[in-house]
């Protein structure tokens, strides 16, 4: 708790947030911390875990728990944060200390791929493909708006609303599981096949204030497609760059490098006034990202 108050007041004072605040009983993430602690005379731990089970300070007996990966012995293990989630299900992560070994490729014009960020379907790369991502929120935005409709016509604080707001809480995870397992899936496929992956530096938030496209915007999940591109990238010894976002990949001939000023928005399908090429807008925009990548 101490290094998370010195943290928020720290990102306070760097203007990266508002003044700390205490946890609220329904806004915040439920979750708390417990670092492992040795005992000099006898050299127990308070934290234990095995196979299938977690034993954490003022827990009488060993919880059981899916462990879906293989842990590192106690001595490397720091700390242990239990969450849970609106649906009532807990989760354990588990900080170790590993031995950083970086890895090395070579990369080159083959071993790159440029992605162009889009609305409609996540990405568009330089092979002239998209991801074609399903629009989770979408399919389920007309059940989650019934249930949320339940939910309003039940009484605050009673049984039934505790029962509607769980069947809400479950199928809004739903959701969340679902993208998140079709980001992971995308990643690894283009972390595992290039090595160089070129994007652009946006601003998400900007993007889905400005342009009316909210629910897509956050629907694709953009940010986190990234995130988890830069540390599958670096596990792998390759790296993700972020081209500048006042660059102008979209209004750039990719054919005679010449810029047209008056490209606008809404022009999905152009002609270049220099060369004459037929461009497609996306697909150009990638072909630039790579180029300005590498």
């Amino acid at each position: 708790a101490q290094l998370n108050l010195e943290s928020a007041y720290g990102n306070f004072f760097a203007k990266r947030g508002g003044f700390p605040k205490f946890k609220s009983k329904r806004k915040c993430r439920d979750s708390y911390t417990t670092n492992k602690v040795v005992d000099k005379k006898t050299g127990k731990t308070n934290i234990k875990i095995t196979s299938n089970s977690i034993k954490l300070p003022k827990l009488k007996t060993e919880v059981k728990a899916k462990i879906h990966t293989t842990i590192p012995s106690i001595e490397k293990v720091k700390s242990i944060t239990i969450s849970k989630t609106k649906s009532g299900k807990y989760y354990a992560s588990i900080k170790v200390i590993v031995d950083d070994k970086p890895k090395s490729a070579v990369i080159d014009e083959s071993t790159t791929i440029g992605l162009d960020y889009s609305s409609k379907s996540l990405y568009v790369d330089s092979n002239n493909c998209n991801a074609d991502f399903p629009k989770f929120y979408r399919r389920a935005e007309k059940k989650l708006a019934k249930m949320q409709r339940q939910l309003s016509k039940k009484q605050q604080g009673s049984k039934n609303y505790e029962k509607a707001r769980l069947r809400l809480a479950k199928q809004h995870e739903h959701v969340a599981n679902q993208r998140t397992d079709h980001l992971h899936k995308e990643s690894l496929r283009l972390a595992t096949t290039y090595k160089c992956v070129c994007i652009e530096s946006l601003n998400m938030r900007a993007i889905s204030q400005t342009l009316r496209l909210g629910k897509s915007t956050l629907d694709n999940g953009w940010g986190k497609f990234t995130d988890m591109l830069a540390y599958k990238l670096t596990d792998r010894g390759g790296t993700l760059v972020k081209v500048p976002k006042n660059y102008a990949s979209s209004k750039i001939c990719n054919h005679c490098q010449s810029k047209n000023k008056d490209l606008k928005l809404s022009d999905r399908i152009w002609t270049c006034p220099t060369c004459g090429a037929l461009i497609e807008r996306d697909y150009n925009a990638a072909c630039n990202i790579k180029d300005e990548g590498l």
